[in-house]
């Protein structure tokens, strides 16, 4: 039996405020190129059974372009006539009963078998039973549901959890309402034959647990995630499991160092040839105060003119300078200001509000004035 496991998809985030050619935020677009290029190795490795642990959308009311895009891959999907299985995750769940699950538009499709409301629920083939227990915004309901699913075990057939969790504190994720599964629970995975976990971005086996996997992300939802490995699982039950991971193609986030105690020297090292159509993150480090000021990040970002985006860090020295710091109090803060959003705007805009500003600080000096 092969099975091909993927997971939080997040179809619609987007990011950066770039457009590509077709006036698509280029971080959307990315994230749809990776779903994409999961269904193309599905289509070449035909797997029996095809399951996603969650997160599909990246909101529970995703943007009209998500749905139409998720529309059209599982079309394709269902044309495999391959069972596919999907439960939800924290993000394609309602946090109110008023809104409608939006996995419900696929329980049209002949072979797409979803998992939504908040409860175990169980779907079961000739070979294979799947224990679902989508993303749930209770946990004293949650604890009901596990125990229910444990007291569905079929032992004649191969038993597949599924589950959208954190299992321990390792894997929380921050977010509002992420559930954690129970530990005094987890004595329940030695019952099954594979647990497909989806929350957690990053692929792996989950502590002790040697058939319990976390297939990871298809794409980064913040470039914290410095991960340049995504992809998903192909796992094979015949006697024993086998697991093997799969990568796929994603924008490569490059990291980059300049530090400002040797400013000249260590611009004159910085390569850039990796860097074309990449995310860039550069750390300004060892930076005085004074240094600050006159390092422009518009200067920065054209040392990369063939990224996608580029941010910028600045990393301070610790033990300031005194003298540096003597020197910034005597620093007009007017031309400060004006000096920094010079940077992000262009001629006619900084015009505009040069004399806003200087209106600005000379109101606030006969302010200071009258009350000495």
């Amino acid at each position: 039996m092969n099975i091909l496991h993927f997971s939080d998809t997040h179809l619609g985030f987007n990011d950066l405020d770039i457009l590509n050619d077709e006036n698509i935020n280029q971080r959307e677009a990315d994230f749809y190129d990776a779903f994409s290029q999961v269904v193309q190795q599905i289509k070449l490795s035909k797997p029996d059974y095809i399951i996603h642990t969650g997160d599909l959308f990246h909101r529970s009311s995703p943007s009209n372009r998500a749905i139409t895009f998720a529309l059209e891959q599982f079309k394709i999907l269902d044309a495999l006539d391959i069972p596919f299985i999907l439960i939800a995750g924290n993000h394609s769940t309602p946090r109110t009963n008023l809104s409608s699950p939006i996995l419900k538009i696929f329980e049209s499709f002949k072979n797409i078998h979803v998992s939504y409301n908040q409860e175990y629920k169980k779907i079961e083939f000739e070979d294979v039973v799947f224990h679902t227990l989508p993303h749930m915004n209770d946990d004293s309901k949650a604890l009901e549901q596990i125990e229910i699913c444990e007291s569905n075990i079929d032992a004649k057939k191969k038993n597949i959890m599924m589950m959208h969790c954190s299992v321990g504190a390792w894997y929380l994720m921050q977010e509002f309402g992420e559930w954690v599964y129970p530990t005094d629970k987890e004595y329940i995975f030695q019952k099954m034959d594979y647990v497909a976990l989806g929350h957690w971005h990053g692929f792996g086996k989950v502590g002790k647990h040697e058939n319990v996997y976390y297939s990871g992300s298809t794409e980064r939802t913040s470039l914290n995630d410095k991960r340049n490995s995504k992809g998903f699982v192909e796992l094979t039950l015949n006697g024993s499991l086998d697991v093997e991971y799969k990568e796929i193609s994603i924008r490569p986030i490059i990291s980059k160092e300049i530090d400002c105690e040797a400013y000249a020297s260590s611009l004159e090292m910085l390569d850039a040839s990796d860097t074309k159509d990449a995310i860039v993150e550069v750390r300004l480090k060892n930076l005085s105060a004074l240094q600050s000021i006159d390092i422009q990040n518009s200067d920065i970002k054209e040392l990369f003119p063939d990224a996608m985006s580029v941010s910028i860090k600045r990393e301070f020295k610790r033990d300031a300078n005194e003298t540096d710091l003597k020197d910034v109090e005597a620093l007009s803060l007017e031309e400060f200001f004006l000096e920094h959003i010079k940077e992000d705007a262009n001629e006619e805009e900084f015009d505009r509000l040069k004399g806003k500003v200087q209106e600005l600080f000379a109101h606030y000096e006969e302010s200071n004035d009258d009350t000495i």
